[in-house]
């Protein structure tokens, strides 16, 4: 028995240390359970939300774009598009196939988007395709039970009511590149785009916005449940334009059968840029909607550059329009507008020959006369006495030969020689020989259209250093806040600038001789006044003078003359300047002086300097190409 009896108090000793052991540790278990769940009981609540609750950025709508009168040029649109969320579709590659029976799924498309399948998690949204058509939503909304994972989403994307008329100067809108990735948040959205090019690129932050956000309810898998609480962005701010779009789009169907072109309107007084066109164009929207490689391939490989905007990037030698120059130049030397040189068709300078345009010569010639029947001899001679270096100086005070500093990016500066900038970029000393080619804005001279704009603008506002702009205020500010524009003199003498300017009247309006004669405003309140250009692309041969030159309509298109004209209008109170150049166009009083006539009749019929009250006028239809006889 006693065996027994020890075995049952060491059974019981063991029960009670059991039992004491498993009450210890259910009292930590409690005490552990009290401390979590009462005394840290805030700190994991916390904790439980912020794995709960998934903070996300909305994006802001961009702000828009609007022409000095406030017409819509950049805008946001609803975009429809379509999204799949693969783990509904099961078989994404099939539901593709079926979807591709209703709209259009290319097979860069189909391979981008399967991609994303393996990259991302199977609950996530990706983008199949955007800007839909109502055709096309209708037709998946009908189909919707037979595409399990497929719907539409409704968003937002940028729209550009004129397309390719404005598209130089507004420039476009796409997705956001990996070297573009700053650490911004809102540049990582999926769908979000910027701006590449004009004012879209210039303003980008301004027209961006601020990102608002929202708070979602998510499951432990990131799956949204529900959003909880939402506060929008705050909108991008609006940018005024000085474009007049009326006058663009006039502009732009004029010049929409020319190759290669670009033209300037600008008011002499403010700097405001009422139109800048430059063609061949592109459509701006097509960036947005997502351009395709072969789209894109085509528009870089385009000999015609629609990419480029020629009107400030485009760098062309002026030829006669800058002939300006050289006379104001001259004027300042004390150099008589009355003295005379004979044209024979040619000037001697060693045993070299400097042909005149006009084989025969123009006989004597003053200054008014030659700039009336732009006559290359009388400026080599002129030149030659004022020196490369002093045109230079004149040259720079009339806007020429460095950028302005316009309002987006792509500007390009020109180029006006120097004795210095010769030796310090070939290493070759200035030739004489060079002064006189410089004399007839040929050679080493490089020019912008909105440089020649510029030019004439300080010719004719009173000698004032106007600068062009293509914003009427900063970005969120009222232009009807902005004080006026003040500018300083450029030092020119009135007496210098209105022989000048008489010589440009005499250009065009003076029938015995004016090369602009053929292309001037009939109507005496609207007159005109200007100056024609040719710029040569190559140099003509002795041997090709002797087999006597080529008209340009019988060489091949590369090898004619540029065509060039800056104008100003009205005659008699001068307001709007104008420059033209047709590439390739031959004479600048056949090609570029008729286009500058029916843009500064409408630009005054229009009369963008009138105080905004939110008018625009229609534009007529534009008039019929002119055509003088002229050669320069």
């Amino acid at each position: 028995m006693k065996p027994e009896q020890d075995r049952g108090r060491l059974f019981t000793r063991r029960a009670l240390f059991l039992a004491g052991g498993q009450a210890v540790l259910f009292t930590g278990l409690a005490a552990r359970m009290y401390y979590l769940q009462v005394l840290e009981s805030d700190r994991y609540a916390v904790l439980a939300d912020e794995n709960r609750i998934s903070l996300r950025l909305l994006p802001p709508p961009r702000g828009r774009i609007v022409d000095r009168f406030g017409v819509p040029l950049a805008v946001n649109v609803q975009n429809y598009r379509i999204v799949i969320v693969p783990e509904e579709a099961d078989d994404v590659d099939r539901m593709l196939t079926r979807l591709g029976r209703l709209v259009e799924v290319d097979e860069h498309a189909r391979r981008r988007i399967l991609r994303e399948v393996r990259r991302r998690r199977a609950f996530v949204p990706i983008t199949v395709r955007e800007n839909l058509t109502w055709e096309e939503v209708s037709r998946i909304e009908v189909n919707a039970p037979d595409l399990p994972g497929i719907s539409i989403d409704v968003g937002q994307t940028r729209f550009y009511p004129y397309g390719e008329a404005a598209a130089h100067s507004l420039g476009y809108v796409a997705s956001v590149s990996e070297r573009e990735l700053t650490g911004d948040p809102l540049l990582e959205l999926p769908g979000f785009r910027i701006g590449k090019n004009g004012v879209e690129r210039q303003f980008d932050l301004q027209l961006r916005g601020s990102a608002g956000n929202a708070e979602v309810e998510v499951n432990a898998l990131g799956r949204v449940i529900r959003e909880l609480r939402r506060q929008d962005g705050q909108p991008g701010q609006e940018v005024h334009l000085t474009i007049d779009v009326g006058l663009q789009e006039f502009v732009a169907r004029r010049v929409e059968n020319e190759r290669r072109a670009a033209v300037v309107v600008m008011d002499a007084h403010t700097g405001d840029v009422l139109s800048m066109v430059s063609t061949p164009s592109f459509d701006p929207n097509a960036f947005n909607e997502g351009l395709s490689g072969k789209a894109w391939r085509t528009l870089i490989n385009n000999p015609d550059t629609p990419l480029t905007n020629k009107a400030i990037a485009g760098q062309y030698a002026p030829g006669s329009t800058f002939k300006m120059v050289v006379a104001l130049a001259a004027l300042e030397q004390n150099i008589s507008p009355a003295i005379r040189s004979n044209c024979v068709g040619h000037t001697q300078l060693g045993n070299h020959k400097f042909h005149c345009w006009k084989k025969g010569g123009h006989g004597s010639v003053d200054m008014i006369e030659a700039i009336k029947e732009s006559c290359d001899v009388y400026f080599y001679d002129l030149a030659k006495k004022v020196g490369v270096d002093r045109i230079a100086d004149m040259s720079r005070r009339l806007g020429l030969g460095s950028t302005l500093d316009l309002d987006i990016p792509g500007e390009r500066a020109g180029l006006i020689p120097t004795k210095d900038w010769k030796q310090a970029t070939i290493g070759i000393p200035w030739q004489l020989g060079e002064t006189l080619v410089v004399g007839i804005g040929q050679g080493y001279v490089l020019t912008t259209p909105l440089q020649l704009a510029v030019m004439t603008a300080r010719l004719v506002n009173g000698g004032f250093a106007v600068k062009p702009r293509l914003t009427l205020a900063p970005p969120g500010v009222d232009p009807a806040d902005e004080p006026p524009r003040k500018f300083e003199s450029i030092g020119l003498s009135d007496r210098a600038r209105q022989i000048i300017i008489q010589g440009m009247n005499e250009v065009v309006n003076n029938p015995q001789g004016g090369t602009a004669y053929g292309s001037r405003i009939k109507d005496e309140t609207m007159a005109m006044g200007g100056k024609t250009g040719t710029s040569q692309v190559r140099r003509i041969s002795l041997a090709e003078r002797d087999r006597g030159v080529r008209k340009n309509k019988d060489r091949p298109w590369r090898e004619r003359d540029h065509a060039l004209f800056v104008g100003y209008a009205p005659m008699d109170a001068p307001r709007y300047v104008v420059s033209v150049i047709v590439e390739h166009g031959g004479g600048g009083s056949k090609a570029a002086a008729p286009i500058a006539k029916d843009v500064l009749l409408e630009t005054q019929k229009r009369d963008p300097s009138a105080a905004r009250a939110g008018r625009v006028a229609t534009a007529p239809a534009p008039s019929a190409k002119s055509t003088s006889g002229q050669p320069q």
